[in-house]
């Protein structure tokens, strides 16, 4: 039986949801894959940390963090921070899946550096490290012969980045579109019923879609973060949130909506990242109008759709129809942790 050691930083809604899953798929991943995963260490900003080198009961983790404090779980003193939390977890995979922060990508870059120096493979669900320093942490993945992973850093765990670095081999990506932010796009089908720009973001904040403060989305920054993410993955560029050509959908009117549709168009955000014959790469996020018999225009709510295209194959479309969950992106982490169970040497 393969044992693999997992540190674990944050116990959010996904963090959550990824121990159920855990401890759902356990005698699964065991029958299938020969895997046990042993999870070692949990650090939460708020919650305290716990470390046991014989593994945690997730159970009992769920319960502790639910009471308010997991430092009752831990066999040795509870580290303070999460740097040190990362230096000293026994663990061979550092699973970080602390909160979002698109300017800096701190604390979750340096965790990522640390976890990687020490020898620690490492999955992330965190768009910061990759937005801002995917070069960076790629080479030092490499030095170190571990893997990177992060597969719902975009699109909720879809298999994206699996997909194209197994199923598309030697291929080069020359651009992608897409819609890529789900807040933003519920808005605008809202907005699009009638609904003002005010009354929609509140629809969607009911619904738990939009944040409190939901300019990062309604600005396009965090669909910017995601070209990022694509176009430095997929085309080697070194792109920074700033270096997208960036338009929100904030001065967008119900009348711009119904006018677009007059003209037979449907209004979207969207992404798009595209290699110029002189080699140099234009990326944008910006609302678009869309003819209505296009794919994208047919993209409503909380749906994705993201279009790759490559010099091997036709353009290859992928579409979340349903709204995404804690759950897919919390899949989408453990699929990562099964692939360097199953193949613990990277393969470039």
């Amino acid at each position: 039986m393969n044992e693999l050691r997992i540190a674990l930083i944050g116990l959010g809604a996904v963090g959550r949801a990824w121990a159920r899953l855990v401890t759902e798929r356990a005698e699964r991943m065991q029958r299938l894959y020969g895997t046990r995963l042993v999870v070692t260490g949990v650090f939460t900003a708020r919650h305290g940390a716990a470390i046991d080198p014989r593994g945690l009961d997730l159970s009992e983790v769920l319960r502790a963090y639910e009471a308010g404090n997991l430092t009752d779980l831990s066999v040795h003193p509870a580290p303070a921070d999460g740097g040190t939390f990362v230096d000293t977890c026994p663990a061979d995979v550092l699973v970080e899946l602390s909160v979002l922060n698109p300017q800096t990508g701190q604390p979750a870059l340096d965790y990522v550096r640390r976890a990687l120096r020490r020898g620690l493979h490492v999955v992330t669900a965190n768009k910061g490290p990759i937005a801002l320093a995917y070069r960076e942490l790629r080479d030092l993945a490499r030095t170190q012969n571990r893997w990177l992973l992060f597969e719902s850093s975009v699109m909720d765990g879809i298999p994206i980045f699996s997909m194209v670095r197994w199923g598309l081999p030697a291929a080069e990506i020359r651009g992608f579109y897409g819609i890529l932010n789900s807040t933003t796009n519920l808005v605008l089908t809202l907005m699009e019923q009638g609904a003002s720009m005010e009354e929609a973001i509140r629809q969607a904040q009911a619904m738990g879609i939009a944040e409190a403060d939901p300019s990062h989305d309604i600005d396009g920054w965090d669909a910017a973060v995601k070209v990022c993410i694509l176009a430095n993955v997929w085309m080697d560029a070194d792109l920074k949130p700033t270096d997208v050509d960036r338009t929100g959908i904030r001065s967008v009117s119900p009348a711009d909506l119904r006018a677009a549709l007059d003209r037979g168009h449907r209004m979207k955000l969207v992404c798009r990242a595209q290699r110029r014959p002189d080699g140099t790469l234009q990326a944008s996020v910006r609302p678009e109008e869309v003819p209505l018999y296009d794919p994208l225009a047919q993209t409503k709510e909380t749906e994705a759709f993201l279009c790759i295209e490559s010099d091997s194959i036709a353009p290859l479309a992928l579409v979340e129809r349903a709204r995404a969950t804690p759950v897919h992106t919390a899949y989408g982490v453990l699929a990562d942790v099964l692939q360097i169970a199953r193949l613990p040497n990277p393969i470039r």
